[in-house]
Protein backbone atom coordinates (compact mmCIF):
# COMPACT_ATOMS: atom_id res chain seq x y z
CA UNK A 1 0.00 0.00 0.00
CA UNK A 2 1.65 3.30 -1.06
CA UNK A 3 2.13 6.22 1.29
CA UNK A 4 -0.40 9.01 1.37
CA UNK A 5 1.03 11.85 -0.74
CA UNK A 6 -0.09 14.56 1.69
CA UNK A 7 2.51 13.30 4.17
CA UNK A 8 5.42 13.29 1.70
CA UNK A 9 7.88 16.18 1.36
CA UNK A 10 8.36 18.12 -1.84
CA UNK A 11 11.73 17.78 -3.63
CA UNK A 12 12.75 21.26 -2.44
CA UNK A 13 11.99 20.37 1.19
CA UNK A 14 13.96 17.13 0.84
CA UNK A 15 16.92 19.07 -0.55
CA UNK A 16 16.70 21.66 2.24
CA UNK A 17 16.55 18.97 4.92
CA UNK A 18 19.47 17.10 3.38
CA UNK A 19 21.68 20.19 3.15
CA UNK A 20 20.63 21.34 6.62
CA UNK A 21 21.57 17.96 8.02
CA UNK A 22 24.89 17.74 6.21
CA UNK A 23 26.16 21.31 6.19
CA UNK A 24 24.10 22.92 8.94
CA UNK A 25 24.73 20.06 11.36
CA UNK A 26 28.45 20.26 10.68
CA UNK A 27 28.39 24.04 11.13
CA UNK A 28 26.65 23.74 14.50
CA UNK A 29 29.06 21.01 15.61
CA UNK A 30 32.15 22.98 14.58
CA UNK A 31 31.01 26.22 16.20
CA UNK A 32 30.02 24.37 19.38
CA UNK A 33 33.55 23.04 19.71
CA UNK A 34 35.03 26.47 18.94
CA UNK A 35 32.80 27.86 21.69
CA UNK A 36 33.95 25.18 24.13
CA UNK A 37 37.56 25.86 23.15
CA UNK A 38 37.34 29.23 24.89
CA UNK A 39 37.15 27.57 28.31
CA UNK A 40 38.57 24.07 27.92
CA UNK A 41 42.15 23.07 27.20
CA UNK A 42 42.45 22.82 23.42
CA UNK A 43 44.40 19.56 23.46
CA UNK A 44 41.72 17.81 25.48
CA UNK A 45 39.01 19.37 23.34
CA UNK A 46 40.60 18.02 20.16
CA UNK A 47 40.49 14.49 21.52
CA UNK A 48 36.92 14.97 22.69
CA UNK A 49 35.84 16.41 19.35
CA UNK A 50 37.04 13.30 17.55
CA UNK A 51 34.27 11.34 19.26
CA UNK A 52 31.63 13.86 20.23
CA UNK A 53 31.77 15.67 16.90
CA UNK A 54 30.45 12.70 14.96
CA UNK A 55 27.77 11.92 17.54
CA UNK A 56 26.48 15.51 17.59
CA UNK A 57 26.62 15.83 13.79
CA UNK A 58 24.74 12.55 13.28
CA UNK A 59 22.10 13.59 15.82
CA UNK A 60 21.60 16.95 14.12
CA UNK A 61 21.38 15.17 10.76
CA UNK A 62 18.51 13.01 12.02
CA UNK A 63 16.78 15.99 13.65
CA UNK A 64 16.86 17.83 10.31
CA UNK A 65 14.83 15.04 8.71
CA UNK A 66 12.33 14.98 11.57
CA UNK A 67 11.48 18.65 11.00
CA UNK A 68 8.49 19.51 8.84
CA UNK A 69 9.98 22.58 7.20
CA UNK A 70 13.51 22.68 5.77
CA UNK A 71 13.69 26.49 5.88
CA UNK A 72 12.91 26.48 9.58
CA UNK A 73 15.59 23.93 10.44
CA UNK A 74 18.14 25.90 8.37
CA UNK A 75 17.20 29.04 10.31
CA UNK A 76 17.52 27.26 13.64
CA UNK A 77 20.92 25.78 12.74
CA UNK A 78 22.24 29.12 11.51
CA UNK A 79 20.99 30.91 14.63
CA UNK A 80 22.59 28.35 16.94
CA UNK A 81 25.84 28.59 14.97
CA UNK A 82 25.81 32.36 15.22
CA UNK A 83 25.24 32.19 18.98
CA UNK A 84 28.17 29.77 19.42
CA UNK A 85 30.48 31.70 17.08
CA UNK A 86 29.88 35.20 18.48
CA UNK A 87 32.00 34.87 21.68
CA UNK A 88 34.77 33.17 19.70
CA UNK A 89 34.79 35.92 17.06
CA UNK A 90 34.69 38.61 19.76
CA UNK A 91 37.76 37.13 21.42
CA UNK A 92 39.64 36.81 18.13
CA UNK A 93 38.82 40.22 16.63
CA UNK A 94 38.62 42.47 19.71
Amino acid sequence: MPANTKYLSTPLQKFLKLTAGLLGGYLVTATLHLFLGLWVDRQNLLITMAFSGFIIWASLFVIAFLAKNGWKIWGIYLLISLIFFTPFAYKIFF
